[in-house]
């Protein structure tokens, strides 16, 4: 059998040649060109004389004026105040709250948490008010958050009576943010304390707060009980900085729109 002669190798291509595009003179534009270069070596030569051209006169002129501009006083500019934020120590300034039978008193329990949540948020960077009950600032009240401080009964009820309870602000112009807050002292302050939320013994009391009604409607507000002052008390008189920072991180969570699971009704 006959092998068949190979194919025969195609050729390369030729590479193309591009011509040369011929450079076209332009009379017309070499005359405009020369006669701008002697305008701008007449007004060189009329600002400046060849005495301080070619002196050390223009280069210091021209530091001269950098410095006076570098020199200029700028107007500082007024800073913001610091958020504002208010605490109400409950029954501070106005009666004494629950009264155990050794004459420990919600008031006074009340206002060391109060003014421990106080430190805290302030050493957070905010403007932090210490309230009374029935404080006069509360009229109008303007702040980014404000929760009430009390405590629950100091006489046994049964052993349920443990934990503490949370209520947003009923009379809120944005009752979403009030119910925010509320999601926060509650998941912050049970996982910092260990507590747990009472939430089925909230009562009118709280819910219909006195200073709800007093703030401006757009400040965002809550009450917390922090405890029974039966059942936990220890907690509450023997650790009261551990009950502060768990209301204190409630409000920071709001504040810094930080994530809270819903809580039950």
């Amino acid at each position: 059998m006959t092998t068949p002669p190979p194919e025969p190798t195609p050729a390369a291509p030729r590479p193309r040649l591009r011509r040369a595009r011929r450079a076209q003179f332009n009379i017309w534009d070499a005359l405009l060109s020369i006669l701008s270069a002697g305008v701008l070596m007449a007004t060189l030569f009329t600002f400046w004389t060849p005495a301080n051209l070619f002196s050390d006169q223009l280069f210091n002129e021209v530091i001269s004026a950098w410095d006076d501009s570098a020199s200029q006083a700028y107007p500082t500019a007024t800073p913001l105040p610091a958020p504002r934020i208010g605490i109400v120590a409950g029954h501070m300034g106005n009666d004494s709250g629950s009264v155990c039978a050794d004459n420990l008193q919600e008031a006074d329990v009340n206002r060391v948490i109060a003014a421990l949540v106080q430190q805290k948020l302030t050493d957070a960077g905010y403007q932090v008010d210490l309230l009374n009950e029935f404080d006069e600032r509360l009229q109008g009240y303007q702040a980014l958050a404000l929760v009430s401080i009390h405590n629950d009964s100091c006489t046994y009820v049964n052993d349920d009576a443990t934990g503490f309870k949370v209520a947003a602000a009923s009379a809120s112009a944005y009752p979403e943010k009030a119910i925010r807050l509320q999601n926060c002292l509650v998941d912050r302050y049970s996982t910092i304390t260990g507590m747990r939320y009472h939430a089925n013994t909230v009562t009118n009391d709280m819910t219909y707060y006195h200073a709800f009604e007093e703030i401006h409607t757009q400040t965002t507000a809550a009450i917390i009980e922090t405890g029974f002052l039966y059942l936990d008390r220890e907690i509450l008189t023997t650790n009261p900085n551990l009950v502060a920072e768990g209301v204190a991180a409630g409000i920071l969570c709001y504040i810094r729109n930080e994530s809270a699971p819903a809580q039950q009704p």
